[in-house]
């Protein structure tokens, strides 16, 4: 299986392959980017599909293997590392990537959950935390 950063170079490629090579990402091309995230964090994770699917709408199951499903997914987005919030990297791939009608409203809710993980020693635990924090304070709020 790839590396991390093989992965994350991966995901960088889908989003500037698909025909925009300027400018932020379409929502198209973030979908297509986290079909890949989501495919592989689902194996990783050995994650129940049904259960994962929830989180598009903003139902946060209390299983492990979601809680480890989301960190694999935002430690693949760079917006989490071992446990903690990567908040300036965060920010700054909203400020890049995310399409303008999605980066706002993230960028809040990243200022509100900023602290959401502190604390938390398991990373599935912090990165749960954090992504339930950023859904609840979120009102376009979209997970992989």
């Amino acid at each position: 299986m790839a590396t991390r950063v093989e992965l994350a170079l991966l995901v960088w490629i889908a989003v500037w392959s698909t025909g925009k090579v300027e400018g932020k990402a379409t929502v198209e091309q973030m979908m297509k980017t986290g079909e890949m995230i989501r495919s592989v964090c689902i194996g990783k994770a050995k994650a129940n599909e049904e259960l994962v699917n929830q989180l598009k709408e903003s139902k946060f199951p209390d299983a492990m293997e979601v809680k480890c499903y989301v960190n694999c997914a935002l430690e693949m987005m760079q917006a989490m590392k071992k446990g903690k919030l990567n908040y300036d990297a965060m920010l700054k791939q909203i400020d890049t990537i995310m399409p303008d009608e999605l980066a706002e409203p993230m960028r809040n809710a990243v200022n509100v959950c900023r602290n959401s993980a502190d604390g938390i020693k398991n990373n599935c635990e912090a990165s749960y935390a954090v992504a339930k924090c950023i859904s609840k304070n979120n009102p376009k709020f979209v997970f992989p």
